[in-house]
């Protein structure tokens, strides 16, 4: 007995000869009996451990080859069954004893056991389950089904009779061309069952009556081990290549990227994966549809940065991998909105349908024109994002007054970004003393590309010193939920010095007065 998933696994070679060399097996170790042989053990209990009285010693080769085994033991057991006959009949005229015709009772009962195991290790040693098809296919809710179809392909059936002329009622009460309780699952290379269900049964897997099971794959494998637990813990778990279903006719596509949120004037990138589900073409072309002409788009291989129109599969290649790529407008426009989600669809054309389908760049297309086209589709969807941006102005940074006077500059504010901006408030880090005042204190929106101008007023202390002094201007609002914060700008005030009137006087009169001087004196040195 081998314990393998808590399940029996039954090795029927050489059960006959194990019985017949006189080891015990209750119950056959395990096996499941059906009803007309269990009658028999019950019947006969105390033949399972005996060796056989047929007159004809074991061969060590039944257990090397169980069908001549069983051809042995069914002629063991036909020469009983006539030898009993005959004395049944000597019997019945005196010619005997009844202890010689006991004797041909039991060498009968013995060859009757011996050929009914070697019968039962053959049944079981000869069951098999074949996996004929494996079809991949996509469900119309887009998920990935495989239909697995197994078949009996045991030879218990005419090889039997065949070969060994059997046809008696207990070979037909064994139903050897039925195999019972077949469990079967999908497994991937780490052996974790990855279909749903995780286990089908088939109740009874006739010889000639091949038995269909559908699987939703959890995980999307192109190859997978199919685990098949059959009679009595026998075991199998083939490894095989998904086939695709042919006669969809398309190349599927799937993204996991499929929503996405981009700003105005940015870019984004769909990862599309390509299956070829088709026999009749292995080239496809991609397109787009509903997508505003506003919004440039092309499709690109992820690996060489390629752009690309078609895309090929090989013989060996059933999957392939494309992006597309979006730019969209610097500016919102009549059918690109800020936060309006733009559905549209990314198609697979065969090559040899392009030409009678039309009209796929104008109009908009439903779900269910699309899916009237019978080609593979993606539906996607992007939304347009934007952001407030704030561009300060400033004509004039540096202003120079006296003392006692005021500066009074203008500052323009505009929104240079793709959403209106709100609650635009300024902020003035003067030094200490100094008054400020903004005219408006605050600016309640702005639109795109709107622009507004504000008039900062810059008042000095009355002790103020002469020298210059630095004021920073900060600009903040909000773009809905986000902060934006313009360019910081830095304003320079020089206050020049008081001036001394009379004391200038007094020294122009000194310069006058020694510039006349010395023009008299030199007039009198001339005349000397």
């Amino acid at each position: 007995m081998i314990r393998n998933n808590s399940r029996s696994v039954f090795r029927p070679a050489g059960l006959a000869g194990r019985l017949r060399r006189g080891i015990a097996a209750p119950a056959a170790r395990g096996l499941i009996l059906v009803p007309a042989f269990a009658a028999i053990l019950v019947a006969a209990p105390a033949c399972l451990g005996l060796r056989a009285q047929t007159g004809i010693p074991f061969n060590q080769r039944d257990d090397t080859y169980p069908l001549l085994g069983l051809k042995r033991a069914k002629e063991a057991f036909e020469f009983a069954k006539a030898e009993l006959e005959r004395q049944q009949a000597i019997y019945g005229k005196g010619l005997i004893s009844f202890q010689e015709l006991e004797r041909s009772k039991n060498a009968f009962a013995d060859a009757e056991v011996n050929y009914q195991q070697s019968l039962l290790a053959v049944l079981f040693e000869r069951q098999f389950v074949s996996v004929v098809n494996a079809v991949k296919y996509q469900a119309p809710d887009g998920n990935k089904h495989v239909r697995i179809t197994l078949a009996n392909t045991s030879g218990g059936g005419a090889d039997f009779r065949k070969l060994i002329e059997m046809d008696d009622e207990l070979f037909r009460k064994l139903q050897p061309d039925v195999i019972n309780d077949v469990y079967v699952s999908l497994l991937n290379d780490e052996n974790a069952i990855i279909s749903r269900p995780y286990e089908a049964k088939v109740e009874q897997l006739l010889y000639g009556d091949p038995a269909e099971l559908d699987f939703a794959l959890l995980q999307d494998l192109d190859a997978l081990t199919v685990d098949i637990v059959y009679g009595n813990g026998s075991r199998r778990s083939p490894k095989i290549f998904l086939q695709k279903d042919s006669s969809v006719n398309m190349a599927t596509i799937y993204s996991e990227q499929f929503s996405q949120e981009v700003e105005l004037g940015g870019s984004a990138t769909y990862d599309l994966h390509l299956e070829l589900f088709s026999s009749a073409t292995n080239t496809f072309k991609l397109e787009v549809v509903n997508l505003p002409p506003q919004i440039t788009r092309y499709f690109n291989d992820p690996a060489s940065d390629a752009r690309l129109s078609q895309l090929r599969f090989t013989e060996r290649t059933n999957s392939m991998n494309a992006a597309l790529r979006i730019y969209l407008p610097d500016r919102p426009t009549g059918e690109v909105a800020v936060g309006e989600p733009i559905s549209f669809f990314v198609i697979a054309v065969p090559q040899d349908r392009m030409d009678s389908i039309e009209g796929l760049d104008s109009g908009r297309w439903t779900v269910e024109q699309i899916e009237a086209l019978n080609v593979g589709f993606a539906k996607l969807e992007i939304v347009p994002m934007g952001n407030g941006r704030l561009l300060v102005k400033a004509p004039q940074l540096y202003h120079s007054i006296g003392k006692g006077g005021v500066v009074q500059m203008d500052i323009d504010v505009v929104n240079d970004g793709t959403k209106r901006l709100d609650n635009v408030e300024f902020e003035i880090d003067a030094p200490p003393g100094w008054l400020k005042a903004t005219d408006p204190s605050m600016i309640r929106s702005l639109d795109i590309r709107q622009e507004s101008r504000i008039r900062i007023t810059l008042t000095p202390p009355g002790d103020v010193s002469s020298g210059r002094y630095e004021f920073r201007i900060k600009t903040s609002s909000l773009s809905g939920d986000l902060p934006v914060r313009g360019e910081e700008k830095t304003v320079t005030v020089e206050i020049k010095a008081g001036t001394n009137v009379w004391g200038t006087l007094l020294l122009v009169f000194l310069i006058v007065g020694a510039i006349s001087a010395i023009v008299v004196f030199g007039i009198r040195l001339s005349r000397q």
